[in-house]
Formats: structure tokens, sequence, C-alpha cells
């Protein structure tokens, strides 16, 4: 009888054990299942030209705005291939050969992204009218920044990166360090009281951007009051003479030069501290700051070139 019970309660131990092995089995099987879907999972982009599915973590990606490039490279997300004329000397690294070179911003090398196999490209403003084109050969998504909404369009952007990269953590406390010098900015630019020109130098000739414009962040976003509220919103910014600097007699002057950075005329001082613009209060309180144009014509919507901005600006302030 003891005999026939130590035998049935063997039995029933070896039940057991092979239900539990087979039960761990299955777990495995179904982890195996799910990590399979997490491979495939998509995220759906909405964007200015469309709506775009995408796979998280794609492998070969395609960028044709050097902010967004800057992002990127602060999230640690390698890509494949980028436009290599004019990249800003702080992202020199993508000059090397590793790096397909995909044409230039507004001429893009199709056959070369073709060449590629992308699973995602990235553009922006200089090649918005392209989209069909880069939507044929693999998803496209548009990241302008939107010079009306600058800040919460930067963040959407950097949110909508992370997401797809799986860097909401990193894209978190960057947002985060960039909210606060942006904070501290603005309580300097209060203190500070005074008024600034954005102008852009190219060849020879000047433009001016105010608020809502291209870079008019440092009115909209940096709290520095713009001398001219009515200044035309243009990509190009809205022309003018030494005569309209003097007469608006900023108490900053913002200076960014094209030239320096697209192989133009590299010669912004020469040509603005003229002298017109020597009797103004910014030339004469030593307040004519020249910008990176690296950070604020090339790229832009970064997370490393807002923050340049910010800390560029604040800079600057007496």
């Amino acid at each position: 009888m003891f005999k026939r019970l130590s035998l049935f309660m063997l039995s029933l131990l070896l039940v057991i054990i092979a239900a539990a092995c087979g039960s761990n089995g299955s777990s495995k099987e179904a982890g195996s299942t799910n990590g399979s879907n997490k491979a495939n999972e998509e995220v759906t982009v909405k964007h200015e030209l469309g709506e775009t599915k995408v796979k998280k973590n794609p492998k070969k990606v395609v960028v044709f705005d050097f902010g967004v490039l800057d992002t990127l490279d602060k999230f640690g997300v390698d890509i494949a291939g980028l436009p290599k004329e004019n990249i800003p000397k702080y992202l020199s690294k993508y000059e090397e050969e590793k790096y397909a070179n995909t044409g230039s911003l507004k001429e893009p090398d199709f056959e070369k992204i073709h060449e590629i196999g992308p699973d995602l490209i990235i553009i922006s403003g200089r090649q918005m009218d392209l989209y069909e084109q880069f939507a044929e050969i693999a998803p496209t998504i548009y990241m302008a920044v939107d010079p009306n909404n600058y800040i919460d369009s930067f963040k959407k952007n950097v949110n909508t990166l992370a997401e797809i990269f799986g860097k909401e953590d990193v894209a978190k406390e960057e947002l985060g360090k960039i909210d606060e010098a942006i904070a501290s900015l603005n309580e300097k630019a209060k203190t500070n009281g005074k008024n600034a020109l954005i102008i852009l130098a190219n060849d020879g000739k000047v433009s001016a951007y105010g608020p809502k414009s291209r870079f008019g962040l440092i009115h909209d976003v940096f709290g520095i009051p713009a001398v001219d509220e009515n200044i035309e919103v243009s990509t190009h910014g809205q022309s003018i003479s030494f005569e309209y600097i003097v007469e608006k007699d900023p108490d900053y002057l913002f200076v960014i030069d094209r030239g320096a950075v697209v192989g133009g005329q590299s010669s912004a001082k020469q040509v603005v501290e003229n002298d017109l613009v020597k009797t103004t209060n910014a030339y004469k309180s030593g307040n004519i700051v020249y910008l990176n144009p690296d950070i604020w014509y090339l790229s832009g919507g970064g997370l490393v070139s807002v923050m340049e901005m910010v800390k560029e600006v604040e800079g600057a302030l007496k």
C-alpha cells in the first residue's frame, strides 16, 4: 500500500514538473513573438505634407535637415546619408566617407538615395516641393520648424524623433534643460530692457528679420523686444538700407553672415560697420553681435543648435 502511494506521488510530481516545463516553453515562445511584433511596430507621423507610417528604429536613415541631424546625433542615432555641401562645422564628422553624399539641400541626388535604399527620409523647407519624389523611394516625413510657433514645433519634432528611435528619456531631459535656459534668458532680457534688430548680411547687402520670422525667436521666445514690430516676414528677410538701421537705432544689432557658410563673400563686419552704422547705439555700446551662421543659418531647430542659440544670445546681453 505504501509502495503504491509512493509511486502515485512520484508520478504526480513528474506530471507537475512536465507541466511547468511546458508552461516555460510557451512563455519563451510568446516572448519571442512579442519581440517580433515590437520589431515591426510603426509610428504614424502627421506632418504638414501628409501622414507617414514609419517603422520604429529604422536602420537606414537619410536626412536633409541639419537641425534634425544634430538632434539624431544627440540621441546617438546613426544615419546612412545626407547632403554634404555646407555641413555645419560642429557636425563635421558627417563628412566622413562612411556617410553617403545625397547631393545638396536644394538638389538631392535621387539616384544615390535609391542606391542607399533608406527605411526613412527626413526633409524640411528647402526640399518640400520634392516631397512626392522622396516618398516614392521610402517613407518620408517633413520636419521644418514653424517660425510662428518656433519652440512648440521644435519640441514636436524632437519628441517625434524620440518616439521613432526610442529616445523619449533623452528628449525629456534635453528639452528640460532648454526650457530652463530660455527662462533664464527671458529674465535677463527683461532686466536688460533693451531692443534689438536682426539682420542677414549677404554679399554686401543686408535684410532685416523681425518677430515671427526665420530668426524671430530672439524676440518671440528669448524675450528681447524688436526695434521694429512691422518688418515684413519673408524667407529672405525684408531688404533694408543702412539708413534704415540708423533711423531705427537699435540697442543691439544681431548679424548673421550668410556668405561665411554658403561660399559667398564673408565680409559682414566690413559691410555692416560702416560710417552710418557707427552712429548707432548698438555700435557705440559695443553691441553689434555676430551670431554663429552654422547654428543660425544652416541648422537651427536641433537639440544642440537651439541650446547654442540661447547661450549665444544670453552671452551677448550686458
